[in-house]
């Protein structure tokens, strides 16, 4: 009956064993598909983030491209000396528009600012204009000023700015070494240090992103060859 008895209970202590043993082994198995779970949740987002900063800056190449980078490689001033300012005076009055409201447009007019500058590098003397812009809307005209309401004001501003022509002489201007244009510029509307810091953000972000995809799929495969040199040892 003892021995009876003996057994009967070595035996419920066995499968009690064995049923603590499962349930730490279930619990395991559990915590391993959680963990495994909460990461590849993670690597997709990872992933996910990647992706989407290498889609933005592509779609920022695009947009600089046509518009900065274009600008910069269709301009044909392209070579840099010294001018002197020759004449600068006022030929004209010109006719502009200003918003007055939503859906409110009046006119008003600003003075014409034509400046003569001799280009000290083949002693030709040229028109000069402030930029690509000034150039294109009014070849004759140096500077375009915002079209305002009050002419007095654009009048006195376009002064100030002839006036300090005068007293500066010696500028700094943008030619074609072509020769095909009879003007120069003061300033380009894009120059190359402003292209090369545009282009960094999209190149940082690009190759931002490239490591992050990277990282993740070296994450992956070396979880992958360490779970098979797990299973070669056992």
């Amino acid at each position: 009956m003892f021995l009876w008895s003996g057994s009967k209970g070595a035996q419920g202590s066995g499968s009690e064993r064995r049923t603590i043993y499962q349930k730490i082994r279930e619990y395991d198995v559990l915590e391993k598909r959680r963990t495994v779970t909460a990461l590849k949740a993670g690597e997709d987002r990872a992933i996910l983030l990647g992706l989407s900063m290498i889609l933005f800056s592509v779609v920022m190449y695009f947009v600089l491209g046509i518009t900065m980078v274009r600008s910069y490689s269709d301009s044909v001033w392209t070579e840099e000396s010294n001018c002197t300012v020759l004449n600068s005076s006022i030929i004209a009055e010109i006719n502009c528009n200003y918003s007055c409201g939503s859906e409110c447009r009046k006119s008003s007019r600003f003075p014409c600012l034509q400046v003569y500058v001799r280009l000290n590098f083949t002693g030709k003397v040229l028109r000069l204009s402030y930029n690509e812009e000034t150039h294109e809307a009014h070849p004759q005209c140096f500077y375009i000023p915002k079209c305002r309401k009050d002419h007095t004001l654009m009048h006195s501003i376009v002064m100030n700015i002839s006036e300090r022509l005068k007293m500066h002489q010696q500028v700094l201007c943008y030619y074609d070494p072509s020769e095909q244009q009879d003007s120069v510029l003061l300033t380009r509307l894009y120059g190359h240090g402003a292209i090369i810091s545009s282009l960094l953000w999209p190149t940082c972000m690009l190759v931002g992103g490239t490591l992050i995809i990277a990282m993740v799929k070296l994450t992956q495969y070396l979880s992958l060859l360490c779970e098979q040199i797990s299973r070669i040892k056992r």
